[in-house]
């Protein structure tokens, strides 16, 4: 069984669809950034567009929702309301709660308290914003079932401090470019670290890598031992392009004689 799980970073149907179908996808994270794409699109029926979500995904395919506040009461009646709400349709539901959502640094425990209220409960929690191995280790502590490192957004953040120029699908090396912050040279390099503490405690938490932005970012996040890795629908059909492939299919192609077409009963 191959352990790496692959989620799409979505909230469209179509495009979970089309991973469903091609046998790749084993859940599906989404965030108010993604919702809001899909009703800009026009889409009316919210409620009813995620219960689409977790059926179209099914039983043993997690679906992360998150919750809308940032003070501790409401994360933890509104992750409550999600799960009761949409687990129900297909059993997949996960909540989604941030490490730390204070916005005036008062109170940084609450995000803590939410993830430990709600897996008391037995619901389950991905704990997302996660941009460093410690914001790692006590989320699993609280109880988290899955913590969430946003390697694009180190990268990014990285970058922006050294000054450089950048597009956001650049890919940003595994070991930096020299740069750092407080120790963590990459998105990469934070996934694999949050990997090793958990291996060296044997904690259970699933580290998702989230925010890739390229493909080459993908592969580094496998080979870093995550044990999922979340990517918008462009990045997972530009893991499967390469002109080499491309060259080979045109090639074959053009060389299939008729005899061998007739075979499949294909005319000329």
């Amino acid at each position: 069984m191959i352990k790496i799980k692959i989620f799409l970073d979505t909230a469209n149907l179509s495009e979970l669809r089309q991973a469903m179908e091609a046998g790749v996808l084993d859940g599906c994270t989404t965030n108010p950034s993604l919702i809001k794409a899909e009703v800009d699109k026009g889409m009316k029926d919210l409620e009813g567009h995620i219960e689409e979500i977790c059926r179209i995904l099914g039983k043993g395919k997690p679906v992360s929702l998150e919750v809308v506040s940032t003070d501790y009461e409401n994360m933890a009646r509104e992750g409550e309301f999600l799960y009761k709400r949409f687990n129900p349709v297909a059993g997949n539901a996960v909540i989604k709660i941030p490490i730390n959502p204070s916005t005036d640094g008062k109170d940084n425990s609450r995000g803590l308290r939410a993830i430990r209220y709600l897996s008391s409960k037995g619901i389950p929690v991905n704990t997302t914003l996660v941009m460093t191995p410690e914001q790692a280790l006590l989320a699993a502590k609280a109880g988290a079932k899955i913590v969430s490192p946003f390697a694009g957004r180190i990268d990014d953040y990285i970058r922006s401090r050294s000054g450089a120029k950048f597009g956001k699908e650049d890919y940003f090396p595994a070991g930096g470019t020299g740069k750092d912050d407080n120790g963590i040279a990459s998105g990469v390099d934070l996934v694999k670290k949050i990997v090793d503490i958990f291996k060296t405690y044997n904690i259970k938490t699933e580290v998702l890598a989230a925010s890739i932005r390229n493909e080459r970012q993908a592969r580094e996040v496998a080979l870093a031992g995550a044990d999922i890795a979340t990517i918008p629908f462009s990045v997972l059909m530009k893991m499967l392009q390469h002109e080499k492939t491309l060259e080979g299919t045109i090639k074959f192609s053009q060389d299939t004689v008729q005899e061998y077409k007739n075979v499949f009963g294909i005319k000329k």
